[in-house]
């Protein structure tokens, strides 16, 4: 397959550091040196199916197609209002899409699995064009209260076009189950025979386990991937990397001994937008005109599960 159109859409609300410090006990003195973030965008007035369809609309402008050439779409999500149908059904819905859909919740890597995904659609010969869409809402599952959680996050929706073609050259996925590390458990509506305790816990975050296991994963993951392709790190031209946290990716650039030009970042005002990250990273830099055809982009994702994967294309 190959990637034909980007789009991304971001709430219209941006919130600071400084507006966080005066509910929280935080500052931008606290919050910066620690995640490289200064402000991150919040759904207020907006829905989040209406920012991933915008996010769609504008990808297949660019590819140039319609929603009736979509053949599948693939969304991430962790976390919206729509128990049923999923997110994509109610997305296609609102783009004109008549595709099927399919939902996915692979936490911050989920760009990355809904690519490897996509990809053995078209090894089969079952798809022509398919459309992937991230629409990540993360600030509705943190307490406001906790600042040590709330403080990193940020909602927005990104999609990509792809259709037939040879520029995808592979995906490594990759996992180490541990469901205490990154968490959130939401009280359902009993039924007549639960017996059982039930609390309603907002996320859970070890940030420490976290940062360790997102910069050995990535590493690994990135590697393994060089080493199957045929390829250095010299090779590729940029690394798209989860913007969880600027001294997570600062880390895995140093450790790859690579400049931090070929590291685009764009968390300063973004914030963690869960597995939509890579894809708003992607859309605003293939937007800048950053790309040339022929560069080699490795993406990777981390995050809850504990799950990870890196996947390289070729522009």
């Amino acid at each position: 397959m190959k990637l034909i159109g980007t789009g991304s859409a971001l709430p219209t609300k941006q919130v600071t550091n400084d507006d966080l410090s005066r509910f929280l006990d935080t500052s931008d003195e606290w919050i910066y040196p620690r995640t490289g973030i200064r402000s991150r965008h919040v759904i207020t007035t907006e829905e989040l199916e209406d920012l991933a369809a915008r996010a769609v609309q504008d990808a297949l402008a660019m590819a140039g197609l319609s929603a009736g050439d979509i053949d599948l779409c693939i969304c991430s999500n962790v976390i919206n209002e729509w128990v049923t149908p999923g997110l994509s059904c109610v997305i296609a819905y609102k783009t004109g899409m008549h595709c099927p859909g399919i939902d996915i919740n692979c936490g911050c890597p989920g760009f990355v699995y809904g690519m490897d995904i996509i990809d053995k659609y078209f090894r089969c010969g079952s798809v022509k064009n398919v459309v992937m869409v991230a629409a990540e809402e993360p600030t509705r599952m943190t307490a406001w209260t906790d600042r040590s959680t709330c403080v990193l996050f940020g909602d927005g929706a990104a999609a990509a076009v792809f259709t037939e073609g040879d520029a995808f050259k592979g995906s490594k996925l990759s996992a180490k189950p541990d469901p205490t590390k990154i968490w959130e458990y939401h009280l359902m509506e009993p039924t007549p025979y639960i017996d059982k305790e039930e609390r309603d816990i907002p996320m859970q975050m070890k940030g420490r386990d976290v940062f360790k296991y997102a910069v050995t994963a990535c590493l690994s993951d990135i590697g393994d991937l060089l080493a199957r392709t045929g390829h250095t790190k010299d090779d590729i031209a940029y690394f798209i990397i989860h913007q969880a946290n600027q001294r997570i990716i600062d880390a895995i650039r140093e450790r790859l001994g690579v400049p931090q030009e070929r590291f685009p970042s764009n968390i300063i005002d973004h914030g963690n937008s869960s597995s939509a990250s890579c894809l708003i990273l992607l859309d605003e830099c293939n937007r800048k005109g950053m790309f040339k055809k022929g560069d080699l982009l490795m993406f990777s994702g981390f995050g809850a599960g504990l799950q990870s994967g890196a996947a390289l294309l070729e522009w």
